[in-house]
């Protein structure tokens, strides 16, 4: 049945859930009601078979962001029934529950939510939008066991949509839909949409591929054009589809108010997007995930356990590469000109560079860290630098590397395809960083252990001019003044900025700013949400005039920006490149080596 399109007839709903019930007396079953969304509440029945004397359930501490993030934090009214005998739910630790108890037992709890973005859920007047691992219990014991879900709603505006839902019944005002799935993990894998939405699928492509819009759907045919680029030249570039059917969430224009960005998904993707010209990019990325992590995947993420950190080196490939490819595949199929690459290549060496941190930190310690970006402190530059920039650079040189030493007959592309071909269809996860690097050996026919022991594990100045020489390009760089704003400032979600350090001997310290003073007005307005963006439009010299509380007592203080220098980094094509070099450039433009062509 094509989802959003037709409706079970009333007459054969009961019918319907009356066989489904009868399916799923051996199913962990979840119904979730959204009456009343206006209070962000989701009320959840888990509904349990065959238990034993006790069942243990579980909330996930994390999922969607490498960030412990305690959703259990949002439960509250857990009751139990074991049979219709109410029995009580002993709280073990801060996401665990033990019910004791033989036979069918029910637990029910509301677990509130109203945050935008592909990585929370939320429920309101508009929509809902809910990440499973996020609102449901689950039982650690039984997590391979199938499962079902089932959502009622009463706005006859609504419709649900997402990769796994099975059926939608509509009797009035009462709406049902129907999710299932082989295990917890992979219900937890599949976003679910219910809103006022705008599906089509993405024409002359197959397997099938669904587009699901919230919110605007401004230059809808840009961005069906768009992604229909974006999809066929991946399903191209890998050799065919890993899916059956595939889902875009789209939540765009206002709906994205929680700003930016995209989720993966093993055959789905949610993405955040402000403004159409923001899509292409993350669409790029989040598709080409069906590939590198979803099936490329490596095994220190499996498997996923959901109760704490899970430690990987691996994520400047996962993600950093999957930035390199999201780059390329804008500029193959044609969304970017060559202009625009060269931009973006320049705009990541340059934030890679002006980050003090690159000095030390490595790609592999990078990924390793990413458990702290929770923390504002640890995004500064001083502190990190990100795994994606640095891993779409080393995707970048690496591409050059393998081109030169092959002499243009393989590419970074074989790389991709091998892996997908030794590991992902073969059901088997990769060793981080050294089945990269020996699938790049493979392909390219010598050893490439010192660039990974120097620029992947190690944190040495990457050989850019080198390696950009190779393709026929060159690296400039510039100087330019920007503003300072002489100290750091950090506010949990919701609350107010708060100033954690002050530069000593800046301009904000001599005129008495001090750590721990909470800023309550700036230069006679609220404070930027995005000091940083705020900052780049400004000169060294203006004037910020704060209002910060102390003590229980709000000061008045102003002062005038500093001034650093911070270095540009330029690519652009060299006017006196080889002919190996030149051919070298086009085949990384282009998608094509002397064997082999991607169009």
């Amino acid at each position: 049945m094509r989802r959003g399109s037709r409706l079970i007839p009333i007459f054969i709903c009961a019918l319907f859930f009356f066989t489904v019930s009868l399916r799923s007396n051996a199913t962990i079953r979840y119904e979730v009601s959204l009456a009343h969304p206006e209070q962000h509440l989701f009320h959840v029945t888990m509904t349990i078979p065959n238990v034993t004397g006790e069942v243990t359930v579980q909330m996930a501490a994390w999922d969607a962001l490498y960030q412990i993030r305690d959703f259990s934090s949002r439960v509250q009214q857990v009751e139990a029934l074991v049979g219709s005998q109410k029995a009580f739910a002993e709280k073990v630790d801060k996401q665990t529950w033990r019910i004791q108890g033989t036979g069918v037992v029910k637990i029910s709890y509301a677990v509130y939510w109203d945050e935008a973005g592909p990585f929370a859920s939320q429920l309101n007047s508009e929509h809902a939008f809910i990440n499973p691992a996020m609102i449901l219990f689950y039982v650690p014991a039984r997590h391979e066991e199938d499962v079902s879900l089932s959502i009622t709603f009463s706005s006859s505006a609504w419709r649900p949509a997402g990769p796994l839902l099975s059926a939608h019944a509509e009797g009035g005002r009462n709406q049902s839909a129907l999710f299932n799935a082989a295990n917890f993990d992979a219900l937890a894998d599949g976003p679910i949409e219910v809103g006022k939405i705008d599906e089509f699928d993405l024409g002359g492509i197959s397997p099938r591929i669904s587009v699901v819009i919230h919110g605007d759907s401004w230059r809808k045919k840009q961005v069906e054009q768009d992604l229909k680029r974006i999809c066929e030249y991946e399903l191209r570039l890998m050799e065919g589809a890993p899916f059956t059917h595939y889902t875009f969430v789209l939540h765009l224009g206002k709906a994205a108010a929680g700003g930016g960005g995209g989720m993966e998904h093993a055959n789905s993707t949610a993405i955040s997007a402000p403004s159409d010209e923001y899509l292409p990019g993350v669409a790029a990325h989040e598709f080409f995930h069906l590939w590198n992590v979803k099936r490329i995947r490596p095994a220190t993420l499996e498997p996923v356990d959901r109760t704490k950190e899970m430690y990987t080196r691996a994520l400047w490939f996962a993600e950093g590469v999957t930035n390199t490819y999201g780059s390329y595949t804008l500029l193959r199929s044609g969304i970017w000109n060559k202009e625009q690459f060269y931009a973006d290549l320049s705009e990541q060496i340059t934030e890679l560079e002006g980050r003090p941190a690159n000095r030390w930190q490595s790609a592999e310690q990078s990924s390793l860290d990413a458990w702290f970006e929770k923390y504002p402190l640890y995004n500064q530059p001083e502190y990190s630098i990100s795994y994606y920039t640095k891993g779409q650079v080393l995707g970048d040189l690496l591409d050059i590397l393998i081109r030169d030493r092959t002499n243009n007959e393989k590419s970074l592309d074989d790389v991709l395809r091998t892996m997908n071909t030794e590991f992902a269809k073969q059901g088997k996860t990769y060793r981080d960083s050294l089945d990269v690097e020996r699938t790049a050996e493979k392909v390219a026919g010598g050893s490439f252990e010192d660039f990974f022991h120097k620029y992947v594990a190690g944190a040495e100045p990457f050989p850019y001019r080198e390696v950009l020489a190779l393709a026929g390009l060159e690296l400039r760089v510039a100087e330019r003044s920007q503003a300072a704003l002489g100290f750091f400032a950090e506010h949990e979600r919701g609350g107010p900025r708060t100033v954690r350090a002050v530069d000593s001997d800046g301009l904000a310290a001599r005129a008495g700013l001090r750590a721990g003073d909470v800023i309550l007005n700036w230069n006679g307005g609220e404070v930027p949400r995005r000091p940083e963006r705020w900052l780049h439009e400004q000169k060294p010299g203006d004037l910020l005039r704060l209002r910060v509380r102390r003590d229980e007592k709000e000061v008045a203080i102003e002062f005038q920006l500093g001034e650093v220098k911070e270095s540009i980094y330029e690519v652009s094509e060299s006017p006196v490149a080889s002919e190996k070099a030149r051919n070298i450039r086009e085949g990384l433009l282009h998608g094509v080596t002397n064997s082999v062509t991607v169009r």
